[in-house]
């Protein structure tokens, strides 16, 4: 009697500590099922890193599923608004803060401020833009925004005329007598592609006259004119170039290819584009001492943007308001800190799918070449500002880029292509 009474004891004793422990830390003796939009395929890299990051998270915690849905391209696109549209959100996807990859999360209500949800310890908040009103941020992107606005420097010939990296434009315009006398061009652009001189050159100047890193996406929403000051005298800086020498009037003849093209031949010291480009340099002794920098001061600009260069923010994965209401906004933050950690985050940017990780501390590694180095070193140092058409689009944009080009050519002024441009924009 005395030992049944015992282990009755014993029994009560030990179901009471095994229900203690089970209420503090249901997450680890549940099963939680995640509900997950991943973007790929089958046979590309981004998909068959995601499909292998799926695969080692669940391993490593077996008390999350992973239910997840692989898509690419348009096809990403149409299954979301049809998800979106049959009340089926996903916990966890994909996701921009742009009309293309932002607006139908946005307008089904499922985006929401992921900021509780990422380790700022870890991560460098400074590298992510604030994408609301309030700083909210909607989702972690995969890497640092996208910068649409370097400039390429070839250093070793620079220094071969007597000139150095320039701080200031004076600095490139003291360097034209030189040029011109080598044969060489200033800065090449390749004006024939009117997107060039919006997304490339006026996102920069814009922001450097306005002081304002979102000048543009004021003006589109009204609060700004077209018209005003700070418009026309980033367009004036194009005809002040062109002017003074720094920028060639037969640029507009200049494509692509042939932009590039000038500068790794070594016809030009320095080149206009984004930071996509630099890999189109195909003469290695000027890939791996060339330089990717922001304009330097330029006249007129303000102090609150001054290094600035533009950038279209990256896509990346963000928690929905779906995985709040389901109770697993928390699992779903731990593997979105999975796809995000250091070794995902640097083999991406070997792929050459981000710029540089948003990695607090991040140090690129000593075997990744030059312009890898360079990338990363200008975005976690650069202020982003806006790049004009991810806001403008359609008919004041196109008007914008070939306004730029008639005044490069000398065929209309600043002024003109300003009042053409808020025209359009108020229609």
């Amino acid at each position: 009697m005395k030992k049944a009474l015992l282990l009755l004891l014993v029994g009560l004793v030990l179901a009471g500590v095994a229900f203690a422990n089970g209420g503090g830390d249901k997450a680890e003796s549940e099963k939680i099922t995640l509900n997950v939009m991943g973007y790929g395929d089958n046979s590309n890299q981004e998909g068959i890193s995601w499909k292998r990051m799926v695969d080692e998270f669940m391993a490593a915690n077996p008390n999350i599923e992973i239910v997840d849905e692989l898509l690419y391209d348009e096809a990403y696109h149409q299954k979301v608004t049809a998800r979106l549209a049959a009340g089926d959100a996903p916990h966890m996807a994909y996701m921009g803060a742009d009309a293309r990859w932002g607006a139908p999360w946005q307008e089904a209500g499922q985006q929401i401020d992921n900021r509780p949800y990422i380790d700022a310890s870890y991560f460098d908040m400074n590298l992510i833009p604030e994408m609301g009103s309030n700083g909210e941020v909607y989702y972690l992107p995969l890497g640092t925004s996208n910068i649409t606005t370097v400039l390429y420097m070839n250093e070793p010939l620079v220094e071969s005329l007597g000139f150095s990296e320039p701080r200031t434009y004076e600095d490139l315009v003291a360097m034209v007598p030189a040029a011109q006398d080598a044969g060489l061009q200033v800065v090449s652009i390749d004006g024939a592609d009117g997107w060039a001189w919006g997304s490339c050159l006026l996102s920069a100047l814009i922001a450097r006259t306005s002081g304002d890193p979102m000048w543009v996406s004021k003006a589109v929403a009204g609060e700004h004119s077209f018209t005003d000051d700070a418009m026309v005298d980033a367009l004036g800086l194009i005809e002040t170039m062109v002017a003074d020498g720094v920028i060639d009037s037969k640029s507009v003849l200049v494509d692509y290819g042939a932009n590039i093209s000038a500068f790794s031949n070594e016809k030009a010291l320095f080149f206009v584009q984004g930071q996509w480009a630099a890999g189109g340099v195909e003469n290695p002794e000027v890939r791996e001492n060339m330089k990717l920098l922001a304009w330097p001061k330029m006249p007129g600009e303000k102090s609150a943007t001054a290094g600035s260069v533009a950038a279209a923010w990256q896509v990346g994965y963000g928690i929905t308001q779906a995985a709040v209401d389901a109770g697993v906004d928390e699992a779903a933050a731990k593997f979105l800190a999975y796809v995000n950690r250091e070794e995902e985050a640097t083999q991406r940017l070997r792929d050459g799918a981000i710029v540089a990780p948003v990695i607090k501390g991040y140090q690129t590694p000593s075997d990744l070449p030059n312009e890898v180095a360079q990338k990363v070193a200008l975005a976690q140092t650069a202020l982003n500002t806006e790049v004009i058409d991810a806001f403008l689009t359609g008919p004041p944009n196109d008007a914008l880029n070939a306004g730029m080009q008639k005044i490069a050519a000398g065929e209309a002024t600043p002024a003109e292509v300003a009042a053409e441009v808020e025209e359009l924009a108020r229609k």
